[in-house]
């Protein structure tokens, strides 16, 4: 349902309007990692995360009429702001379905970029049917977080660009981190990787005890959180892999990787002291597990995706505390 020409024609459509967002290295990092790490900086994208590049791709893909009647979503905050500015730039409404145990930072740019926020109870209400119900009755398009072709393709130009910047710093061979939470973002790399630079490998990475997608290449079926709360990496808190993006990583991902929140919060100090860029804890998970469980790595380089940076006040002075 998604291949590398809907990739390359979501790139042509975001020329302009998304960042080519840098891929930074520290040797200090390197140290600590045991070998070379490249970070491809999407905290530095619009709206702080790389789903500004799906928001936009789905919204833009849209036939003018049907974009013209507003678009719906749901989304712990990342999502939400993409969806929320790809619709205000394009001039059509956005109702925006948000947990209400959301970082408040997330839920005021949200509203702050012009989207209608509906809040619901992530424990005990399905995002999914509130999300179909309005849909229905308010005749808007619902753009799913994941798994939506679309946005994976949207997604999927961050794999371009990780390509092209591979090749410049005369990479060959290096398995690429991915924080993961319904694997949109992994299966769009993931494609972009297979066309472009094929001795590259993908690895999801996840938050302990929210390692769905993990368990999930490992059993070869989709396996589901038993809970879904209770980690600090909101944004990449989901209840399983979605039933498009699954298929894509069960062919091209290797085994996942999976992280502690403490170490979440630990790469977040050392991208802030040595990268001096901001990333939350959903965002920091690649980074951790380059950084450590190195030894569940085969290649001499890395490249780690950072993909988010809305992080609270409260909860970046819980990681930079760690620095002592």
């Amino acid at each position: 349902m998604v291949s590398i020409e809907m990739i390359v024609a979501a790139r042509a459509r975001l020329r302009g309007h998304a960042r080519r967002t840098p891929l930074l290295s520290s040797p200090f990092l390197d140290e600590i990692a045991g070998r070379r790490l490249f970070i491809k900086a999407e905290c530095l994208q619009h709206t702080g995360s790389f789903k500004f590049r799906g928001g936009w791709s789905a919204v833009s893909a849209l036939e003018p009429e049907v974009r013209a009647r507003g678009v719906i979503a749901f989304s712990s905050g990342n999502h939400a702001q993409g969806v929320a500015l790809a619709a205000k730039l394009h001039g059509v409404p956005s109702v925006i379905i948000m947990p209400s145990d959301a970082p408040k930072l997330k839920i005021a740019n949200t509203r702050a970029l012009g989207a209608e926020v509906v809040l619901y109870d992530r424990a005990n209400e399905d995002r999914d049917a509130i999300g179909a119900r309005l849909s229905e009755e308010r005749s808007l398009t619902l753009i799913k977080p994941f798994d939506e072709p679309q946005v994976i393709a949207g997604q999927g130009t961050t794999g371009l660009e990780i390509a092209e910047q591979a090749e410049e710093e005369g990479m060959t061979a290096a398995e690429v981190l991915v924080p993961c939470g319904g694997g949109g973002l992994t299966s769009g790399i993931a494609l972009a990787l297979e066309a472009r630079t094929p001795a590259f490998r993908v690895r999801p990475c996840e938050p302990e005890g929210f390692d769905d997608t993990t368990r999930s290449l490992a059993s070869g079926q989709i396996e589901r959180n038993a809970t879904l709360s209770g980690s600090i990496c909101d944004a990449i808190i989901t209840p399983q892999p979605g039933n498009i993006t699954f298929p894509i990583l069960k062919r091209l991902a290797g085994p996942g990787l999976v992280v502690t929140d403490e170490e979440a919060l630990r790469a977040m100090a050392l991208a802030f002291t040595r990268l001096k860029i901001v990333v939350e804890p959903g965002g920091a998970v690649a980074l951790a597990a380059a950084l450590f469980h190195g030894e569940q790595l085969q290649e001499d380089a890395a490249i780690v995706v950072t993909s988010g940076g809305n992080v609270d006040d409260e909860m970046f002075g819980r990681a930079l505390a760690l620095r002592g």
